[in-house]
């Protein structure tokens, strides 16, 4: 599978219509038994976060996944729309979704919000009210065991991922790896966004202490989980193939 060459200096690729996909992500969660709540109002968006509880108490996992806070990263929400309509989850995971933090972004097809900031740089002294908002509905949630935040890279090579997992407990990152090279390339160079990489996973060893622009993964792991996966499906490539990299990443955490 080759890429499309089409990102020359920034995403340049297949943009979508927001408020379709999240009128359908709201009916397929609905109609699946999601509960949903507006925590926040940005023109006339909707910013939700979503819960399923689970079936089973017996060996309960709680697992919290977020996407489209990058408004060129058309994948995240389109993933979360394919996951919710397929209904896969195991009876035994609680789940928490937010399906779009950044919908105006969307609108502009943009990386920033509609005043230019990027949401995902802003969650240790957040200036955007999108992110105090969500930081707000984060505080009212339980711990999670674990946390996904669907992305894309428009400069990748294939697919890659982050892992955060400092207690060193049974990683997902190969698992996942394995999943996603049936339906998409993984980004095997040596170094990836200047980091070090092993066969698409980056587990960079990083105090949120020293760094003042924290995505929101790192005030995930500093305040709700111990564990967590950040997906970045390659942009370059179409459309339907990132979205079936970010739902199989997905699928394999949950049969683990």
């Amino acid at each position: 599978m080759e890429r499309l060459g089409k990102n020359l200096g920034s995403y340049l690729g297949e943009a979508i219509n927001v408020r379709a996909v999240l009128a359908d992500i709201k009916r397929a969660a609905k109609g699946h038994g999601w509960t949903s709540e507006i925590f926040y109002n940005v023109a006339d968006f909707e910013l939700a976060g979503m819960h399923r509880p689970c079936r089973n108490e017996t060996h309960r996992r709680r697992i919290y996944i977020s996407s489209g806070i990058h408004g060129d990263e058309p994948a995240g929400p389109v993933a979360a729309l394919k996951l919710l309509e397929e209904n896969r989850w195991p009876d035994s995971v609680e789940l928490w979704l937010c399906p779009c933090l950044n919908p105006l972004g969307f609108t502009l097809n943009t990386r920033a919000n509609s005043k230019g900031i990027d949401l995902n740089r802003g969650y240790l002294n957040p200036v955007a009210a999108e992110i105090t908002a969500h930081i707000g509905w984060l505080k009212r949630q339980p711990p999670f065991d674990l946390c996904i935040m669907l992305h894309e890279d428009w400069e990748s090579r294939g697919f890659y991922l982050y892992e955060q997992n400092p207690d060193g407990r049974p990683s997902f990152a190969e698992k996942m790896i394995e999943a996603v090279k049936k339906v998409c390339p993984i980004d095997v160079s040596e170094m990836i966004e200047g980091r070090p990489a092993k066969n698409g996973i980056l587990r960079p060893n990083i105090d949120p202490r020293s760094r003042p622009d924290w995505p929101e993964a790192f005030y995930l792991i500093t305040h709700k989980t111990r564990q967590s996966y950040t997906v970045e499906a390659p942009s370059d490539f179409p459309l339907p193939t990132r979205v079936n990299a970010l739902a199989a990443a997905v699928n394999a955490v949950m049969q683990g």
